[in-house]
């Protein structure tokens, strides 16, 4: 079976230090830093990426190889508020893209896409919502 990986690039990042960070310590092995084509807003005290063609558009984050896909993708969902329970449209929409390795090479990773308009927000032109 494939390895399945998350991709973090806003309050679940390591320097967050946010209460849900330990379902990725606790389930996942970091893998490594990387990048997906995209574009980063600020929403209203954490991020949201949407998807972007430019490759020049790329939003920093750190990618984790889960021990459990379904059990951490279950309580991710619920945390992104993005699980049935939801209602509709939800904010952000989980769907498999490619990451860039910082070292070179590429991943499938699954990654919460902002579901929402952004014309209105405050775009974080680094990519990096650390402000790296």
């Amino acid at each position: 079976m494939a390895a399945e990986f998350i991709f973090v690039y806003g309050t679940l990042r390591k320097k967050m230090a946010s209460d849900m960070h330990h379902v990725l310590a606790k389930h996942c092995d970091y893998f490594s830093d990387g990048v997906m084509h995209g574009r980063l807003y600020e929403v209203c005290g954490y991020p949201g990426a949407i998807e972007s063609g430019d490759t020049s558009d790329k939003v920093s984050g750190e990618l984790y190889k889960m021990h459990d896909p379904k059990l951490v993708l279950a309580r991710l969902d619920e945390y992104e508020e993005c699980s049935d329970r939801f209602p509709m449209p939800h904010e952000y929409s989980r769907k498999q893209l490619s990451i860039e390795l910082i070292g070179g090479g590429s991943v499938l990773a699954w990654v919460y896409i902002y579901n929402h308009d952004v014309s209105k927000l405050q775009q974080i032109l680094s990519g990096d919502y650390l402000g790296g």
